[in-house]
């Protein structure tokens, strides 16, 4: 690294007064505007988002940063909109033509991030993990009959199978090789080890809309599709029939082993009523040049969503969804680190661009939008670096780097983490799926190196039972707001160290590449 900036850098980790009274109040400032009353939960396409998309702009510009979308520091699109009408949908088991109604709640969740059909009949057919991974040879649609039928699957996956991977498997992938086997529907069925969000809040949460793209051509999966998620606790009664329990299914999936499907013997009735309208959002895209003459027409992307949740539609509690650490506090990070790199005497010889996404609540949208139809030539992004739900809420001393090995970006994040005194530690909970889940993904589906950034820590440690707790009372909740306590002085360091890795990225004399034995080098283009 540069001098120049190498100072600045060290500046704000070694002066601990610096960081908390000046730095650390900036950054904190951010996520109290963000979670602010005035932008309502920030839900995508609501007025409130659009207030928070302006706040932004209106900061980069402050900053002195170029606007880089397709309308002035803008990249608008159009989603539709589905909101399940649970009321006046229903539910049932279908068993030797006697049906048994299931509870849309307690029972079970109708999913709307995918155009639902209005009435479905079908039987059920387990399928384990649900993995399709023919490469490695593993894959749980082989051999399954599943033409006209709806697949059941255990979140998880076999222990030999790297996170990674699992979690690759899953989302489109996973539709993709349910349409490709026939299949007119996916149940899911999460283990509660695997829970992040109690079944209680989901219920409450399910009355949030579901978006997916308005233009055809980016939808991944194609025409009607029953999606749903089946409550553990109930699902037993899914098994009844089989010969098989739930239980036996639960240790195997505990233990990390592989899990053989069969047929469920019973079927499935549904009736989903919903509201679909559409609406517009706004991805916010600014740019700080680089100054090489080469390299500056290259681009790494610094990114965190903007949305949130919205109003509190349940008439309990506070009126809003705040979301301040999701992602009120990554939104803030990457304003902080545009501020500190625009006022450095140290310019990157690659360009930055700073990426505020919308949609990431309703399947990554904003950023896939992005990564496919970006604001700048698509053969000009070099790599991306994420900021989710960092969670600054114990000292720094290590991070979680999803997508380290798999890319030479991963290298840098390794030497910029060194300088600074920090640790990379594995994902301690895999099967969370994290890898798949925030908008680095996106970029990695479009061949692009990418890496998402968290506070460290490891299983069974009093970080480990504060992040656990945090998911479990705040994660998607009304407690997400301003009165948590959050490391203010911890988050300027984190951002500290997120500045080096974006400067080594831009500096570096080879734009990053995937590693040889990668998995997703496949996506390179």
């Amino acid at each position: 690294m540069r001098p120049v900036l190498a100072f600045a850098l060290a500046a704000l980790i070694t002066s601990p007064a610096l960081a908390a009274d000046a730095d650390g109040a900036k950054w904190w400032s951010h996520v109290e505007t963000l979670a602010g009353p005035q932008f309502e939960g920030r839900l995508t396409g609501s007025p409130g988002y659009d207030k928070a998309a302006a706040y932004a702009a209106e900061r980069f510009k402050a900053y002195g940063l170029q606007p880089a979308g397709t309308d002035g520091y803008l990249q608008p699109m159009k989603f539709t909109v589905q909101r399940i009408l649970s009321d006046r949908s229903s539910a049932a088991l279908v068993i030797d033509r006697q049906v048994e109604p299931l509870q849309v709640g307690p029972d079970i969740l109708l999913g709307s991030r995918l155009p639902q059909p209005k009435a479905i009949e079908a039987p059920l057919v387990f399928i384990g993990y649900g993995l399709h991974l023919p490469e490695i040879g593993y894959d749980d649609f082989a051999g399954q009959d599943l033409k006209c039928k709806i697949a059941v699957y255990v979140n998880g996956g076999p222990s030999d199978i790297s996170a990674a991977l699992k979690s690759h498997s899953r989302g489109s992938e996973t539709w993709r090789a349910a349409q490709a086997a026939g299949a007119v529907g996916l149940i899911a069925l999460p283990t509660p080890k695997s829970m992040d969000v109690p079944w209680e809040r989901q219920i409450a949460n399910s009355s949030q809309p579901g978006m997916y793209p308005a233009d055809l051509a980016l939808r991944e999966v194609k025409g009607e599709r029953f999606s749903a998620s089946f409550n553990p606790a109930q699902a037993e009664k899914l098994f009844a029939r089989s010969g098989h329990s739930f239980a036996e299914v639960l240790a195997l999936a505990d233990a990390s082993k592989p899990i053989k499907g069969f047929d469920l013997k019973i079927g499935l009735k549904a009736q989903v009523a919903a509201d679909v309208t559409e609406v517009a959002s706004s991805n916010v895209v600014a740019k700080l040049p680089g100054t090489d003459p080469k390299l500056k027409a290259e681009h790494v992307v610094i990114t965190a969503h903007l949305d949130h949740l919205g109003l509190n539609t349940t008439g309990k509690g506070a009126p809003y969804y705040a979301g301040a650490m999701d992602n009120a506090s990554g939104v803030a990070s990457v304003l902080e680190i545009a501020r500190t790199l625009s006022e450095s005497k140290a310019k990157p010889k690659r360009s930055i661009l700073f990426v505020l996404v919308t949609g990431e609540e309703k399947g990554l949208l904003g950023s896939k939008y992005f990564a496919e139809r970006p604001s700048v030539p698509a053969a000009s992004v070099v790599g991306n670096l994420n900021m989710d739900m960092a969670l600054p809420l114990w000292p720094l001393k290590s991070v979680i780097v999803l997508g380290v090995d798999e890319s030479t970006l991963g290298d840098a994040a390794r030497a910029a983490a060194v300088a600074q005194g920090l640790e990379v530690v594995a994902d301690p909970y895999p099967d969370r799926n994290s890898f798949i889940r925030s908008d680095q993904y996106s970029f990695i589906r479009a061949g692009v190196p990418a890496l998402a950034f968290k506070f460290g820590f490891t299983a069974g440690t009093p970080e480990a039972q504060i992040e656990k707790t945090w998911r479990a009372e705040r994660y998607h909740g009304l407690a997400d707001d301003l009165t948590q306590p959050v490391e203010r002085a911890d988050a300027v360091k984190f951002n500290a160290y997120m500045a080096q890795v974006a400067m080594q990225a831009a500096d570096a004399p080879e734009r990053p590449t995937w590693k040889a034995d990668s998995f997703f080098k496949r996506f390179a283009k």
